[in-house]
């Protein structure tokens, strides 16, 4: 019986301690990057569309700090908008701190020979590694892309909450 309780009383400390350490505050910042990506498309069994693209890419944000991000999407045509969705993406940090986001939207045109501007997207953060670990937010996505040769745009623009590191 009294090894019962000694073991019932430890999990309750450490339950208890883990949720006063999961309750800290949260920390909100504004999530600004700006850069530039080469996109690849092909064969995508996994998307409706059976169409999908790869990216890579790097930049920095608003503070300087320079990133680099990797991802891939779905994407159908409908005329001459195509729409992506399912994306997802992986911003890297020099520290190794990275954000995971979902994204999705659309291409448009812009009237210039095979250049499109995005249309509609955003952003949802859904986790992370280091410093953003179990991070979320969002925002929204703008950016442009030549689909002749993959080459683009993009600019993240948002907030990012995440409990800080003790």
């Amino acid at each position: 019986m009294k090894t019962v309780s000694l073991r019932l009383l430890s999990s309750l400390v450490l339950m208890a301690a883990s949720f006063s350490a999961s309750a800290g505050p949260t920390v909100g910042k504004a999530l600004e990057i700006n850069g530039v990506f080469n996109e690849k498309v092909g064969p995508a069994p996994q998307c409706a569309s059976t169409l999908g693209g790869k990216l890579a890419g790097h930049g920095q944000t608003a503070e300087g700090t320079p990133v680099a991000f990797v991802g891939g999407d779905c994407f159908a045509q409908s005329g001459t908008t195509f729409t992506f969705s399912n994306g997802k993406f992986i911003v890297l940090y020099p520290n190794g701190d990275q954000i995971f986001a979902n994204y999705g939207g659309q291409f448009v045109p812009t009237g210039a020979g095979t250049a499109y501007v995005m249309n509609g997207g955003t952003f949802t953060i859904t986790g992370g590694s280091g410093t953003y670990a179990r991070a979320t937010g969002g925002g929204y996505l703008s950016g442009t892309e030549d689909l002749s040769n993959g080459a683009g745009t993009i600019k993240l623009s948002g907030h990012v909450y995440y409990k800080p590191k003790k």
